[in-house]
């Protein structure tokens, strides 16, 4: 039993430190997901090791000391997005219609065939934007019924789980499907126009994930949000970006895009908000994100329940304020992060 328990804690050990290792291949990236439930077992081991191991071996504290330091380390990652941290973020002060923003973004997984399930939470929401990821021409046909209430589209139909859709109610302003890394996984970028005049500078991302059945390394998802980090911190006004990212909030690779892009995550403070997977409540992190610039402040932000995807479903409402003090809120890049940034491009 004890023999099984050193394994066991040796097994954390590597899993939890093995994400230090800056190697791109899917097996190391992939184990920045589960910080969440790696914590967990960490608890557990670490009672474990106090109830059933010999205290007066220093062996049994060095293991125990080992596992602690994961255990903060894996804390100090995830610990931002709970509410009793800071908020990023600030809480919109007072209702101001003609500069507030809705989005829904959903990965609606390509198989799925529950079409109306999403079209209710859209009806419901009321979102001024609906963004759509996997959807092919099949839920192009379905989703195509908003158009009445939502004019404003750019469709890119796709059957490799790739494909995007976007439906606004706002004008979309110079509107264009770009191909940043590789030739079948698009990105959308326009301009939406509010109700007030103002411009926001939007990106609709997602982004290929490192796995054994897609990219045997991160390096094209990491250059992709490289490559779209540096148009926003080039651009001026109002900007966010949203998406599946194939990446958890709390990896170094996005955060290195929040400091690049010097957008803000409105979830720190306030909660995980984890998107996937959708059927499996003990296997949940969040994928599916909203970075927005230091413009904006938010008014409702919600998971909302499930449509059939694997993907929740992440609904947001954000206002332009003035003066709401926010500048600089987010981390900041260094010369070390330029380097990596760099370094993922080449």
């Amino acid at each position: 039993m004890i023999t099984v328990l050193w394994w066991i804690n040796i097994l954390l050990l590597v899993v939890c430190l093995l994400p230090l290792w800056r190697n791109e291949h899917w097996l190391v990236r992939s184990l920045d997901f589960p910080r969440l439930q790696f914590s967990v077992l960490l608890l557990i081991a670490i009672a474990a090791d106090l109830l059933l191991f010999d205290r007066q071996a220093w062996q049994s504290w060095v293991m125990i000391s080992a596992l602690v330091f994961c255990l903060g380390f894996q804390m100090w990652w995830i610990l931002p997005y709970g509410p009793w941290h800071k908020t990023e973020v600030a809480n919109a002060r007072a209702p101001d219609a003609d500069n507030t923003l809705s989005l829904v973004t959903a990965n609606v997984l390509t198989p799925n065939r529950n079409a109306d399930a999403l079209l209710t939470l859209v009806r419901q929401s009321q979102p001024d934007i609906l963004v759509t990821l996997e959807s092919d021409d099949w839920w192009q046909q379905r989703l195509d019924v908003l158009e009445s209430d939502y004019p404003y589209t750019v469709k890119c139909p796709l059957d490799n789980l790739y494909g995007m859709h976007v439906y606004s109610r706002l004008p979309l302003l110079n509107a264009r499907t770009e191909y940043l890394v590789e030739k079948d996984v698009p990105s959308i970028h326009t301009e939406i126009e509010l109700r007030s005049g103002r411009r926001v500078f939007a990106h609709f991302l997602h982004p290929a994930p490192p796995s054994p059945t897609e990219n045997a390394t991160s390096g094209p998802r990491d250059k992709e949000l490289v490559l779209v980090a540096r148009q926003v911190q080039a651009a001026e006004g109002p900007r966010l970006v949203t998406g599946d990212l194939n990446d958890v909030a709390w990896s170094e690779t996005t955060r290195l895009f929040r400091k690049l892009s010097g957008l803000l995550d409105p979830r720190i403070g306030r909660g995980m908000f984890n998107s996937f997977h959708a059927k499996f409540w003990f296997c949940r992190w969040p994928l599916d994100h909203l970075f927005i610039s230091h413009h904006f402040t938010l008014s409702r932000m919600r998971r909302l329940t499930a449509f059939g995807s694997d993907h929740f479903a992440i609904f947001a409402e954000i206002v332009i304020e003035a003066g709401n003090g926010q500048k600089g809120n987010g981390p900041e890049a260094d010369s070390d992060d330029r380097a990596m940034a760099r370094d993922k491009i080449s």
